[in-house]
């Protein structure tokens, strides 16, 4: 994914030729006049060929001159290639010398490097101005996406302490459907018809797991069970969903305040503005922080089949931190704001990344109410681990705990009785 970096030249390098051949070809532009990627492309061509006429250089190498050069214009200079690389989910940059991939699960270093600190933050200002975004030392931390939908997240000095980090979260080309997930063993095909039940009775359902467990690629396959003749509303901090098939969606996005400090636009305030859009679904992406509440009651307002994400650890866990997300933003006593969630939420999904790195859902609970100031739950499916291959994969699957579930008139209400209770 580099260039060699073998002397070709009296003790010159392909990083240093480029770097000379970069600085001569600005030097020769015309900044009169915007070059095509078509003419950038031929402008690279004519100086690499001009420099083989004495310096050898094999086909290869003239290639990767020809595509680093172009990245380095046009594109994310040397981390083109690893956004590119489809096999690639993570992209982690601790410096502009300390890169790091995600691929197949495995965290590797690469050798990838940055020419210097600042054409990493060259690299990190053309992301976020692509999509009016500002960060700065003033403000220093930044959500944004590239033009593929993958989500960045930056942060700068003085918060970061040994330079810029910037972390790309990759999604695929073609968002994957539950049955991409049962082919990956995430879940059972029992399972995933009775989900799909679920979506298309309306109930109200919240995912929940770690960081990298898959909850994103899970409220999207979710989502695409929609019925397309319904009004969606999604909204997100940085839009990544890909939803298809509804032609009736509006995606929201969140937006930064500018460098005087004015014009953020938080989740909570989409949330607000979306209960005037006449939506029969909401699709919160993740909540983090008050906005859970705005969520609850967005959900316990009308809009039946709402989804939504957030961090945790377990179900149990989802619903303690979903109270404290609350009472950060509304002074409520703790009984009503339980009330306020055992009301609104039907279902709880939990997804959890296990020691093989496989994405697996491990548990579906079904919240049916508040019993002695505590938001009760009815486990209905658990992950078991059945042992181990000798390649280290865990096998295993969700089972039935043997609860049915409780509430049952939206399914009826739907025509699907019997079908997934």
């Amino acid at each position: 994914m580099r260039l060699n970096t073998d002397a070709v030249q009296a003790g010159v390098t392909l990083p240093e030729l480029k770097l000379q051949l970069k600085r001569r070809i600005q030097e020769n532009l015309d900044y009169g006049h915007a070059l095509t990627d078509a003419e950038l492309i031929e402008r690279i061509e004519e100086e690499v060929f001009a420099l083989s006429r004495h310096t050898f250089l094999t086909s290869g190498q003239k290639h990767l001159l020809v595509q680093e050069l172009f990245h380095s214009f046009r594109g994310l200079d040397v981390l083109q290639p690893l956004v590119d690389d489809k096999s690639i989910t993570e992209i982690m940059i601790n410096a502009h010398d300390r890169i790091f991939i995600e691929k197949d699960g495995r965290v590797l270093e690469t050798d990838i490097r940055f020419e210097s600190r600042e054409k990493l933050e060259d690299a990190i200002q053309a992301i976020v101005g692509r999509v009016n975004r500002i960060v700065n030392e003033s403000s220093p931390i930044v959500d944004a996406r590239l033009p593929d939908g993958s989500r960045v997240n930056i942060v700068l000095p003085p918060i970061a302490l040994q330079g810029p980090a910037m972390t790309i979260r990759k999604f695929p080309e073609h968002p994957m459907t539950l049955d991409d997930l049962v082919e990956r063993a995430a879940l059972t095909a029992e399972t995933a018809a009775v989900l799909v039940s679920w979506v298309k009775a309306k109930y109200n359902i919240f995912i929940s797991g770690g960081t990298g467990s898959g909850k994103t690629t899970f409220l999207n396959a979710l989502a695409q069970y929609v019925p397309p003749d319904e009004r969606i509303l999604t909204i997100e901090d940085s839009a990544e969903l890909q939803i298809r098939g509804i032609p009736n969606l509006v995606s929201l996005e969140t937006r930064n305040a500018n460098t005087e400090g004015k014009g953020e636009i938080t989740i909570r305030d989409l949330i607000r503005s979306s209960l005037r859009m006449r939506p029969n679904r909401i699709i919160v992406g993740e909540v983090r922080g008050a906005e859970a509440l705005d969520m609850l009651q967005a959900m316990n307002t009308g809009h039946d089949g709402s989804l939504s994400t957030g961090h945790s650890n377990s179900v149990a866990d989802m619903l303690s931190r979903l109270e404290t997300m609350v009472l950060s933003g509304a002074a409520l006593p703790v009984e009503v704001v339980r009330k306020q969630i055992a009301s609104a939420l039907d279902l709880m999904v939990h997804l959890q990344r296990l020691r093989d790195r496989t994405r697996r859902v491990t548990e579906i609970s079904e919240v049916i109410g508040v019993e002695n100031g505590e938001v009760v739950l009815n486990p209905l499916y658990r992950f078991q681990e059945t042992g181990e291959t000798p390649e280290g994969r865990i096998m295993g699957s969700l089972v039935p705990t043997g609860n049915r579930l409780q509430c049952t008139w939206k399914l009826a209400a739907a025509g699907l009785a019997g079908k997934a209770d």
